[in-house]
């Protein structure tokens, strides 16, 4: 035994060693949110901003910007008589695909005259995952797979597959849904360009033919239709103060479609219209009905070129000169709008088909507020006549599948797989009686042998495999999200953390955080094991607990972090996710503690080492997530069972490894990790000091030992009753059945049905109170102005004159407000599922949970009303 303990502490020592010495293995963050030319969009020489000698090796001179969408042509050293080598485009020309971020990866690419990829640089990406967890040499060296392709191979993430001439690319594990998002762009941005030199064949759609029906339509009608669509940009959008003008409003449709045309420019002004189309040509108009910005651009105002629009048909977009455009003198449409600019635009090329559907791309510069740093971007809205304008219907398109769909396809083995481990997981808890019945203080086996599998699968599975450990940026993203602009794409882009997430929201108010935190979290798990192996190997002697009263004061460190990373992602999500590093989680699982530089790795290797001594001390004390999750555990439906004699028996609190037990017997739920120790004991007739009691009682009496009933104590024998076993201690103490004393709410006694939910809604909605009112008066009517004042700050955000972040300072504020007042008055929150009036004295914490959750909801609420009630508008 000695020996092993020499071996184990050994290896210890050799792991600290290499984890400090571990090279930083990752290259610096250089293309993170890069600040790139304000005037690269537009500039006609690219690569006097951009490095496009780094993605063509060879070439000395490149040309200006050419063609639709745009390239530029390289050439070699030979100054004499210029060679054509091939061309170099910027991805943002071509294409807009969003990689895991919603942003898209700003990528230059080189290609020869063959359509092999020569070179590929990334001049910026916004992707978190590439700044704190995967290098960026990683990407680096997924992108170098693409030399040497070609633009017309069939190359995807993934294996290869000859057979159906499928040349497969090695995809990063962790980012795969960056890495989909990167071949699409690589792929769309080469095709587009192969398709105008004539490298790959060019795009051939049919044309449309219309059904025609000799109606002339009203506005609204051709709104209604879906004829004429809107493209809108807000102010916030393009980093400017937000207000109830938009930043643009344009109306645009076809004019082709003979209805369509003759509702718009009415009969002569469409027959003159067709005098002017050449065959193959095809006419649209655009009308700015909102804003100060005008959709010509400074382009138009130098050579004519309108850059702020432009057509996009698949790879294909349409740009237009001042050739391409014609007066639009008027709408002769009933009801149409007035507008400050106008213009019917011609696109001059047979690739384009109004039988199939495009979309206006409306492009600018976009200021960060924070850090007033330019990108630019585009505002896009789809189009597509609808099948009654078209004769046959709208035709089948085949379109690629998005990157989070792709994913779900790609792996759809394992995410079954990994699904029926949650719902297996989340049944067997939910009878955790049945075995925890079957258990022993001695045996704990039927429980720990399911737990132990759990954890196993957890760390290797989970965490080392799928890398699917949750984090608090998670939390952040989700909340942000919940708040502005919910993205369904965003959360679908990773299957195993979107199953994961569904599981911890439903468990976590079934049962609490615990089921999650002490079962199923791979770092959580990764320290339980290490504490349980170092009891194996003989380390239990220096094995220990802190003192119960700073066990209490360090709790709360995890809320602070939680809290303190909350506030800071309101001003700045990427500051917030840097500070998230304070979760160990990447290096342990995502990078690996070898691959990081020495102070992650050296953190990690703290943590772990700790864990030898004490059972998980980042999940009691440190963790952000473990810390949002327990806010809502204060709301869990089914707790863990307690008894009378629990508040004098000390035999659960003492084998507590959470310490969640007080001293009163109430378990903290917000604090158990669920490990069942206490349920067991809860029917060991051998282990829990008052069922001994009684059992020996009756054995030495010769009465019978009848079963453990669900209250925790031997049924009774008649004409006894369960109160006969209930020491006369535990019965004088408090109630150890529920966290914190029962409370009554008087005004809510005996209610029932319309009158009942009434009372709820008051509850939620109105903090104030008599009690309050007598016991903090000055605090009540402080209230009532900050309660018209946040209301007023609604208002206005609905109006557009007050931005996201003011109303949520005033959120916070109000929030804030109703804990203190609550407080003072009605200091109480339900315990147990929500229809039943089972209520308890609140205490700060519980307050602080109920009061920021259900504000979070109602703040969504309110966000979705807004935003409805605007766009309608």
């Amino acid at each position: 035994m000695i020996s092993l303990r020499r071996q184990f502490a050994t290896l210890l020592l050799v792991l600290l060693a290499a984890l400090w010495l571990a090279p930083r293995a990752h290259a610096a963050a250089g293309a993170y949110e890069a600040e790139l030319p304000a005037e690269l969009a537009t500039a006609r020489d690219m690569c006097a901003l951009v490095p496009c000698k780094d993605v063509f090796p060879g070439a000395s001179h490149f040309s200006e910007r050419k063609g639709q969408p745009p390239y530029v042509e390289a050439y070699d050293n030979n100054s004499a008589q210029k060679k054509l080598l091939g061309y170099v485009m910027l991805s943002t020309d071509i294409t807009d695909t969003p990689a895991y971020s919603g942003k898209p990866v700003v990528t230059l690419i080189g290609m020869d005259k063959e359509g092999r990829f020569v070179g590929v640089k990334v001049l910026k990406h916004s992707e978190p995952i590439l700044l704190l967890g995967i290098p960026e040499s990683a990407l680096l060296k997924f992108n170098a797979q693409y030399l040497g392709k070609s633009v017309a191979d069939k190359i995807e993430v993934g294996q290869s597959r000859p057979d159906e001439n499928v040349l497969g690319l090695d995809a990063i594990s962790g980012a795969t849904v960056t890495v989909i998002a990167q071949n699409q762009v690589m792929m769309a941005s080469g095709s587009a360009v192969a398709r105008q030199v004539g490298i790959l064949a060019p795009t051939v759609r049919e044309p449309a033919r219309y059904a025609e029906t000799g109606k002339r339509l009203t506005w609204a009608e051709l709104v209604q239709q879906g004829t004429v669509q809107r493209l809108r940009v807000a102010p916030e959008q393009v980093g400017l103060d937000k207000g109830p003008e938009p930043f643009i409003e344009l109306w645009f449709g076809d004019l082709n479609h003979p209805d369509l045309g003759r509702s718009v420019l009415g009969e002569n002004g469409w027959n003159n219209l067709r005098l002017q189309l050449k065959e193959g040509e095809h006419a649209f108009f655009i009308i700015r009905t909102g804003g100060k910005e005008s959709f010509k651009g400074s382009g138009f105002v130098r050579g004519g070129i309108y850059d702020r629009v432009q057509v996009r048909q698949g790879a294909d977009s349409f740009t237009f000169r001042d050739l391409d455009a014609l007066n639009l003198y008027g709408i002769e449409a009933a009801g149409a709008p007035s507008y400050n600019e106008s213009v019917i635009f011609i696109i001059r090329s047979s690739a384009f088909s109004a039988a199939y559907p495009w979309k206006l791309s409306f492009l600018g510069n976009r200021v960060d507020r924070a850090t007033g740093a330019r990108s630019f971007t585009s505002f896009d809205t789809p189009y597509w006549l609808p099948a009654a304008t078209l004769q046959g219907g709208r035709p089948t398109i085949n379109e690629p599948d998005a990157p989070w769909v792709r994913v779900w396809k790609s792996r759809a083995v394992e995410i079954a797989l990994f699904a029926v481990l949650l719902i297996a997981v989340t049944v067997v808890y939910a009878l955790r009686e049945k075995l925890t019945r079957l258990s022993t203080h001695k045996n704990k086996w039927p429980v720990n042998g399911f737990k132990y599998i759990c954890w196993a699968l957890a760390v290797f599975w989970i965490g080392f495999g799928a890398m699917a450990q949750p984090s608090i940026t998670q939390v952040l993203t989700w909340f942000h999200s919940l708040l502005f602009q919910w993205t369904w794409s965003l959360f679908l882009s990773d299957p195993f953390i979107f199953l994961f997430w569904i599981f911890i929201i439903v468990t976590v108010f079934l049962f609490g955080r615990g089921l999650f935190c002490g079962w199923m979290c791979p770092f959580g798990s990764l320290q339980e094991a290490i504490y349980k192996v170092a009891r194996l190997v003989g380390l239990k002697r220096f094995q220990t607990q802190l003192p119960q009263k700073w066990h209490d004061r360090l709790k709360w460190v995890k809320y602070a972090v939680f809290f303190a990373l909350l506030v800071v992602s309101m001003f700045s999500m990427g500051l917030a996710e840097k500070l998230a590093e304070v979760e160990p989680f990447k290096t342990t699982f995502l990078v690996g503690v070898m691959n990081r530089a020495w102070p992650y790795s050296l953190f990690v290797a703290a943590i772990l080492g700790v864990s030898i001594f004490i059972e998980r001390p980042y999940c009691k004390y440190i963790c952000p997530l473990g810390a949002s999750l327990a806010m809502p555990s204060t709301f869990r439906w089914f707790g863990l069972k307690r008894k009378q004699d629990c508040n004098s028996c000390k035999a659960c609190a003492v084998g507590c490894g959470a310490q969640a037990i007080d001293a009163d017997g109430r378990i903290d739920h917000r604090e158990c990790l669920h490990c069942l120790d206490c349920m067991i004991l809860y029917t060991d007739t051998k282990g829990c000091p008052p069922l001994a009691k009684e059992r020996k009682r009756r054995e030495k009496d010769g009465l019978e030992i009848t079963p453990i009933g669900a209250n925790g104590y031997f049924i009774p024998i008649h004409p006894a009753t369960v109160q006969d076993q209930i020491s006369a201690k535990a019965a004088k103490g408090p109630d150890p059945r529920m966290p914190t004393v029962p409370a009554h709410p008087a005004h809510k006694a005996g209610s029932q049905g319309l009158r009942w939910i009434w009372l709820e809604l008051v509850d939620h909605l109105w903090p104030w109170s008599r009690e309050g009112w007598a016991s903090g008066r000055g605090l009540q009517m402080a209230g009532v102005s900050l309660a018209i004042a946040a209301s007023v700050a609604w208002v206005m955000t609905a109006l557009g004159t007050l931005s996201s972040g003011a109303i949520i300072g005033w959120w916070f504020g109000w929030s804030v407000y109703e804990v203190l007042i609550r407080l003072s008055g009605k200091r109480y929150v339900k315990d147990g599922p929500w229809w039943r009036d089972q209520y308890r004295r609140a205490g700060v914490m519980d307050m602080l949970s109920y009061v920021g959750f259900k504000n979070l909801l109602i703040g969504a609420a309110l966000f979705l009303a807004i935003k409805t009630v605007v766009g309608l508008a």
